[in-house]
């Protein structure tokens, strides 16, 4: 039987939209955040704004965590006023997070030991894919029974859902996209900056690659010049997005996984590279298709 109510803890950038998408779903969804501007955010939204995470918890029998790193979420889980003792016995949890994978197994003992059941479910769609409800859900789960369980939550805020493997899997997908998107993303800012040193308009360079071979979710969704695309964050000053800070997270999540692995990554290690340091300034508060401004500062002033 589905569960109609939902406590969603984390009401960030992805998180709001998601949350609110359950709502249009027919949940009933109980949020928190510790953030005021969240929580108002959440509330017009449609969701019920809960004063802990403990309390949204309490009434509800699946539980989403939307949070920045693996700490945040152990910590969640775990805490003194943590959701694992607040939940029905039995609860559903569904972790949205985006975390290192030994991270991941130990949220996933902490809920099996506490008598609960966890689906790891990292996304893919960037803030537009979270407000559309077209996310993409990476699964991590043992039991193809625990995958249909959360299959209705998941559903209603996203449009395709794919199931990785057991334990762990869903966030070493996550990790490998996030390093594919990280390195596009730098590559297609690199060459608008070319073209436009080469004379040519973003419009008729946007016109061409995103219909050929250089086409991709970086250049035909989240471009990163203001224009072709309106609804990128390119187009509000790079506010909005998928901040560069949580990009360059996830990218030292992947060198992690490449160093363990012994993998030969010299384009994701430098991407590694060159966003830790965009994170390090005002690029951490931005769209990490902010990396064009970078590019263009360090790119010398003669023109072709």
């Amino acid at each position: 039987m589905t569960q109609t109510t939902v406590a969603f803890i984390g009401l960030g950038n992805m998180g709001a939209h998601m949350a609110a998408n359950l709502v249009k779903g027919g949940f009933t969804v109980r949020g928190y955040d510790p953030m005021p501007e969240a929580r108002e955010r959440a509330e017009q939204a449609g969701i019920q704004n809960c004063a802990s995470a403990e309390e949204a918890a309490r009434e509800s029998q699946v539980v989403v965590t939307s949070l920045p790193n693996g700490k945040i979420l152990l910590e969640a889980l775990t805490g003194e006023h943590g959701l694992l003792a607040a939940a029905p016995a039995g609860s559903l949890f569904i972790d949205s997070s985006t975390v290192g994978v030994a991270d991941c197994l130990a949220a996933r003992e902490a809920v099996v030991a506490a008598g609960h059941t966890l689906v790891e479910s990292p996304m893919s769609g960037g803030t537009v894919g979270a407000e559309k409800g077209t996310l993409t859900f990476m699964v991590g789960a043992d039991d193809e029974t625990d995958l249909e369980r959360a299959r209705p939550v998941l559903e209603a805020m996203g449009s395709k859902i794919v199931h990785c493997g057991g334990a762990g899997a869903g966030q070493a997908v996550k990790l490998c996209n996030n390093m594919v998107l990280a390195i596009n993303m730098i590559g297609i800012s690199e060459a608008f900056v070319l073209a436009e040193k080469l004379g040519v308009s973003h419009q008729a360079f946007f016109d061409v690659a995103s219909t050929s071979t250089a086409q991709s979710w970086a250049l035909n969704t989240n471009c990163p010049v203001p224009g072709p695309v309106p609804t990128s964050p390119a187009n509000r000053d790079f506010e909005g997005g998928f901040m560069g800070a949580l990009m360059a997270k996830d990218l030292g999540l992947a060198a992690g996984a490449i160093e363990l692995s012994g993998t030969d990554a010299q384009l994701g290690q430098l991407a590694v590279e060159i966003y830790r340091r965009f994170s390090e300034g005002e690029g951490g508060r931005k769209d990490f298709s902010g990396i064009i401004e970078t590019i263009r500062q360090q790119s010398t002033g003669k023109e072709a």
